[in-house]
């Protein structure tokens, strides 16, 4: 899973204007990163043209999803990321993104504006931060979390199965099981039915 660029724009009439950009080219040789660059840089552009005010899409090119936000006021953000990393962490991250550049600089710059000129400096610590969405995304972490713990359960049901031959001792000796439950489990495991099965 890996984010290549994040990038805020400004939808124009005609055309949307780069406000900040921010790239992770590391995973491309030295001799291609300036040409991916301005692929993104254009490929961002062109969605931000392309996709209605107030909305959110995502836009499959090869192995690269462009997930775009445009808001109501014509801000615009886009960020390329492969296939595998989670559309969800991608909007979220927008929406922050979008909310922070809003309060930090001036609607008035955004028609006008250009990167040299806008001081907004967080774009690469939010690149950064996000390309782990486990670390940076509270609900893919706690999802995560929750199936490891899945997985530890099925491993001790799955280990405790394999120590059945042991289990008739324990509930021969168990003082929690009156003789009743005693005698349904010693049937229940001669006919092979429901306690075999957990």
């Amino acid at each position: 899973m890996k984010l290549y660029s994040l990038s805020v724009l400004y939808k124009g009439t005609t055309k949307s204007n780069l406000l900040k950009a921010a790239y992770d080219l590391s995973s491309f040789s030295f001799f291609q990163k300036s040409s991916v660059q301005e692929f993104m840089t254009f490929t961002s552009a062109l969605i931000v043209e392309r996709t209605t005010v107030g909305s959110r899409a995502s836009v499959k090119e090869q192995d690269y999803l462009c997930h775009v936000y445009v808001r109501n006021d014509n801000l615009g953000a886009v960020v390329i990321a492969d296939n595998e990393y989670p559309s969800r962490v991608c909007f979220t991250l927008l929406e922050k993104v979008l909310e922070e550049f809003s309060r930090q600089v001036s609607s008035i710059d955004w028609p006008s504006g250009n990167p040299d000129t806008i001081n907004y400096k967080a774009l690469d610590i939010h690149l950064s931060k996000y390309q782990n969405p486990r670390d940076a995304d509270a609900m893919t972490k706690v999802q995560a979390e929750l199936d490891e713990t899945k997985i530890i359960l099925h491993n001790t049901m799955e280990s405790l199965l394999e120590r059945g031959e042991k289990l008739d001792d324990l509930v021969a000796k168990s003082e929690h099981l009156g003789n009743q439950s005693k005698a349904f489990y010693k049937t229940a495991r001669k006919q092979n039915s429901c306690c075999e099965v957990m």
